[in-house]
């Protein structure tokens, strides 16, 4: 059964479908570097290479493409003064803004949960350790 719009004909989106166009999306807003942007971003307009010595890890080449898909989706903007040098600065846009909360949320959720994620990760790679494999397991 395909849902319909009330004032139309085309299907609503549906992730769980192959190709639903959402599906870019999530893959976007899920990525990792993203929700570092996003977060590191938050309401002010920042510089690359503020974002760069920020967000440890990420080199320039992820940033910049990061970045790029952001502004092509229209959740970052990017603003070149022209000064010597051109300073580039990036914001969020209204719809990034929006991203902020369940990003942070997210972000929240894995400090929280990191010890007993890390502990079950410990306890399950010793069952490997001692011989078990996972493969083994009734599924």
């Amino acid at each position: 059964m395909v849902t319909t719009l009330e004032a139309g004909d085309r299907p609503l989106p549906d992730p769980y479908r192959q190709g639903c166009p959402t599906r870019r999306i999530l893959d976007r807003v899920a990525d990792r570097w993203t929700v570092l942007i996003v977060g590191a971003l938050g309401d002010d307009s920042r510089r690359f290479s503020e974002l760069l010595r920020r967000i440890e890890g990420i080199s320039q080449k992820m940033l910049t493409q990061t970045l790029r898909a952001l502004e092509r989706d229209g959740l970052v903007t990017r603003t070149a003064h022209l000064e010597v040098p051109v300073r580039v600065e990036y914001r969020l846009t209204d719809a990034g803004r929006t991203l902020r909360e369940p990003l942070k949320a997210l972000e929240e959720w894995s400090i929280a949960h990191f010890t007993g994620i890390a502990q079950s990760q410990t306890h399950y790679d010793s069952k490997a350790d001692a011989g078990e494999s996972p493969r083994d397991r009734a599924v």
